[in-house]
């Protein structure tokens, strides 16, 4: 099914755009970051909340930050934290940032600077905070190493404890730290997809040729997750048979850039790339109709898995996902030109 937009466009980003975050912790609004990446002016991060009837986007804080937004998360636990890596010119960087009290201001004083991560000697790809709970721990990876950080952001303290290196020959760029285990993350290195146990830091298996851009794990199911990948589209892999894809999906007509799992309906899976389209998926993980109490419909049969809609209103690609936590019937997308757009896909759940 192809049809063009029917969400809420929210105007306010003035600059090219990545990055887009659920503000996850925020449990009395559906609320999103988005970080800009410009390179000849001063970059914003823009506090995006929709408004309660759920008819617009309204700019909720919008804040300087000085450099080129690569990458933006959300702290799971904390509303006002967030991290960002950004670059300018040669130089890179990875910070911990707090929105200041807004008071009812959406012109906000500056970012609070908590922490930085400056033990890094390659370009950060990423910073990941662990998505099921409060953790005291961040992970921040480089082209050529992992680090795990010990933070304390009320004293403003960041200490390295650990550190792996993936050597010279090979390149890392992305990662995804396991929802289900505290212990296990993952990473992008070159075509191949590689995991860790954080407490010997050390690789625990892989999958091959995965020529992944981007990955997700299954929030609800262990052992899960989907990727986003060149050539193949989208493939959905058991980490217990890792040898070969579980399922697979088409993907899009151009490069597939990002894949999300739904985060708690997770059959529905959404998709976006370089062909300017977001796809919302029905993918079925293995075993999921005898564990399903809420199920996404629509479909001929249950049992098969199919390409429930592409929103198509767009005019640049799309780089940007994100699931709303609070309500994870609305996505949020942004599109490289700062377009940014709220989706409802309740029509594609139905309750048992």
């Amino acid at each position: 099914m192809r049809g063009a937009s029917t969400g809420i466009v929210y105007g306010g980003l003035k600059y090219q755009a990545r990055c887009i975050a659920d503000v996850k912790a925020d449990t009395d609004h559906t609320s999103f970051l988005a970080g800009t990446l410009s390179l000849k002016e001063e970059n914003e991060v823009h506090l995006i909340r929709l408004s309660t009837p759920g008819l617009e986007l309204v700019c909720e804080g919008l804040f300087y930050h000085p450099n080129e937004i690569w990458d933006l998360k959300s702290c799971p636990f904390n509303p006002r934290i967030f991290s960002t890596v950004f670059t300018s010119g040669e130089t890179y960087g990875a910070s911990v940032w707090q929105i200041p009290q807004l008071n009812g201001q959406s012109n906000a004083p500056q970012l609070e600077h908590l922490i930085s991560l400056n033990e890094h000697s390659f370009k950060i790809k990423c910073v990941l905070w662990w998505p099921s709970g409060k953790n005291d721990k961040l992970i921040s990876i480089d082209e050529g190493n992992l680090f795990l950080w010990s933070i304390d952001t009320s004293n403003k303290m960041a200490k390295v404890i650990s550190q792996e290196s993936v050597g010279m020959r090979h390149n890392l760029s992305g990662g995804a730290w396991d929802p289900h285990d505290r212990n296990a993350v993952a990473g992008i290195c070159d075509s191949s997809l590689e995991f860790w146990d954080l407490r010997t830091m050390k690789k625990t298996s892989s999958i091959e040729q995965a020529h992944a851009r981007d990955f997700d794990y299954n929030p609800k199911k262990q052992h899960l997750l989907v990727t986003a990948e060149d050539i193949s589209g989208i493939r959905l892999w058991d980490l217990r048979s890792p040898k070969f894809p579980v399922k697979e999906l088409p993907g899009h007509a151009h490069w597939t850039w990002v894949v999300r799992h739904n985060p708690e309906y997770d059959e529905l899976i959404l998709s976006s790339g370089t062909d300017s389209t977001v796809n919302l998926w029905l993918a079925h993980p293995p075993g999921a109709d005898d564990l399903m109490s809420e199920s996404p419909v629509d479909s001929p049969k249950r049992s098969k898995d199919s390409l429930l809609n592409s929103y198509t209103d767009y005019e640049d690609s799309v780089y940007g996902l994100a699931w709303s936590t609070r309500d994870p019937s609305i996505f949020a997308s942004l599109s490289y030109d700062g377009r940014v757009v709220v989706e409802w896909v309740k029509s594609y759940i139905r309750r048992k």
